[in-house]
C-alpha cells in the first residue's frame, strides 16, 4: 500500500470511529447498541452479512442477539461458547480471519444449514472492554468488492471496541434504572400490604353480616334469597382470596427489595385446583363481557410437583390477556392431557379472540413485549414464560387472525 493509500485509509478509519462513537452512545438500550454497532460494521467494510453474539455465562453459550443479511440465523438462537469459530474468538480474546469458511474446520456449518446462508470469508472480533474477559462476538462475513482481510480486521478492531463499551454502558444504566424501581416498588409494596389489611378485615366482617342479615329475611322467596345470598358469598371469597394473593406478591416485592428471593418450591399439586382458582377470580370480569371459561381434561391429570402459586399466576395472566380479546360471545378453554410417554403434559389455553400480528407475536416472552391492552404493561406473557421456565417446561403460541390463540404449554410431571 502506496504512502497516499495508507493516508486515506487512516483517514477514514478515523472517520468511522468518529461516526461508531456518534451513533453508538446515543442509544441506551443494549438492543440498540448491538444492531447500529453491526450495522456499521458491514457499512464500513462492505459486507454481506454480520451478526453480533452476547454471552451468556448461565448457559455457556454464544447467544445470536441481531444478525443482518439474508437468511438471517433468529434471535436466541444459541450454541455452546466452546464451538465454531466465534467459541475460538471468545475463548481466546483474538480477531481471526476466514479466507474460505468452507475450509477451516472450527466453521460450525450447522448455522449455514438452518438458515441456508452460505459463508464464503469471515471475519469475527471479539467484543470486550479495553481490559478484561470478551462479553461476546461480532462477524461479518462475504464481502461484496473482494476478501475481507486484515485492513478490514483493524477498522472492526475499533467497531467492536467502542460496541462492546456501549453495551456495557447500556447494561449499566438498565441496572441503575432497575434499581430505582425496585426501591420504588418496595415503597408501593409496603403501603399496598397496608391498604389490604382493612380489606381483609372488612370482607370477613361484611360475610358475618350477610349471613345475619339473609337469616332474618322474610321467606317470601327462598330461592331467589339463596342464590343471592350464595353470589353475595361468592363474591366475598374472590376478594378474600385475591386480597391473600395479593399480599403474597407484594411480599415478594418486598423480599426483592432487601434482596431476598424465594426459589420456586415443588410440592405435590393438582393442576385442575389451580385452573378453578383461576376461573373462580376472573368468571365474574368474563361474564360481565359475555365470555364462557371452560376446561377439559383438567381434572382427569394426574398430580404433579409444582409451585401452586407460580402456576397460578401464570395461567392467570393468559387468562386474563385473552379475556381482552375475545369479543362477546366467544370463549376461552384449557384442555389437559397427559403426554405419549406418560412423563409430561400438555395444556393448552385457546381462546376465539381476533388473534395477534406478527409483530406482537415475535415479541412475546420477551422483554420488548408490545400490549394491546390500554394501560397493559405487556409483562405479562414474560412471567408465564419465566414460571414455565422455572417449572423445565416450554411455551410455544399459535394465532390466527380473527381465528384465535392457543397457546402450548409443556410441563414435566415429576422434577
Amino acid at each position: 500500500m502506496n504512502p497516499r493509500n495508507q493516508q486515506d485509509r487512516k483517514e477514514y478509519e478515523l472517520d468511522a470511529a468518529r461516526r461508531i462513537s456518534e451513533a453508538l452512545f446515543q442509544h441506551l438500550s443494549v438492543e440498540d447498541v448491538v444492531e447500529q454497532g453491526l450495522k456499521i460494521a458491514l457499512e464500513v467494510v462492505n459486507g454481506e452479512a454480520g451478526c453480533v453474539l452476547l454471552a451468556n455465562s448461565d448457559t455457556k453459550e454464544l447467544v445470536f442477539s441481531h444478525a443482518i443479511g439474508d437468511r438471517a440465523p433468529k434471535s436466541g438462537t444459541a450454541f455452546p461458547w466452546a464451538e465454531g469459530i466465534a467459541g475460538t474468538v471468545f475463548a481466546t480474546g483474538k480477531p481471526v480471519v476466514i479466507r474460505d469458511a468452507k475450509e477451516d474446520q472450527r466453521h460450525f456449518g450447522e448455522i449455514d444449514h438452518l438458515t441456508g446462508f452460505h459463508t464464503q470469508d469471515m471475519i469475527a472480533i471479539p467484543l470486550k472492554r479495553w481490559e478484561g474477559h470478551p462479553i461476546g462476538v461480532l462477524e461479518v462475513m462475504n464481502k461484496r468488492d473482494g476478501r475481507l482481510s486484515q485492513d478490514d480486521v483493524v477498522i472492526l478492531t475499533v467497531i467492536g471496541a467502542f460496541t462492546a463499551l456501549s453495551i456495557e454502558q447500556a447494561r449499566l444504566f438498565q441496572e441503575a434504572k432497575l434499581a430505582e424501581v425496585a426501591r420504588i416498588l418496595g415503597n408501593i409494596g409496603h403501603d399496598v400490604k397496608n391498604m389490604l389489611m382493612p380489606v381483609l378485615c372488612g370482607t370477613s366482617l361484611l360475610k358475618d353480616e350477610l349471613n345475619e342479615v339473609f337469616a332474618d329475611l322474610p321467606k317470601f322467596d327462598p330461592d331467589k334469597g339463596r342464590a343471592s345470598h350464595e353470589t353475595c358469598l361468592e363474591v366475598v371469597e374472590m376478594v378474600t382470596n385475591n386480597a391473600k394473593r395479593i399480599q403474597d406478591r407484594v411480599k415478594e416485592i418486598a423480599d426483592c427489595v432487601k434482596g431476598l428471593t424465594s426459589p420456586p418450591r415443588f410440592p405435590p399439586c393438582l393442576l385442575h385446583h389451580v385452573v378453578a382458582s383461576v376461573f373462580d377470580t376472573l368468571k365474574l370480569v368474563a361474564q360481565e363481557k359475555g365470555i364462557s371459561l371452560y376446561h377439559e381434561g383438567i381434572v382427569e391429570l394426574p398430580e404433579m410437583e409444582a409451585d401452586e402459586s407460580r402456576l397460578f399466576n401464570a395461567f392467570y395472566n393468559l387468562v386474563n390477556n385473552a379475556i381482552a380479546e375475545v369479543p362477546q360471545g366467544g370463549s376461552i378453554t384449557i384442555r389437559g392431557q397427559i403426554e405419549s410417554k406418560g412423563t409430561s403434559i400438555h395444556l393448552s389455553v385457546m381462546d376465539t379472540g381476533r388473534g395477534m400480528p406478527a409483530e406482537i407475536c415475535d415479541t412475546l416472552f420477551t422483554s420488548r413485549v408490545i400490549s394491546r391492552k390500554p394501560g397493559g404493561t405487556g409483562l405479562g406473557t414474560k412471567i408465564v414464560k419465566d414460571v414455565i421456565e422455572a417449572h423445565s417446561g416450554v411455551i410455544a403460541v399459535e394465532t390466527e387472525m380473527n381465528v384465535g390463540t392457543t397457546f402450548h404449554i409443556h410441563l414435566p410431571l415429576m422434577r
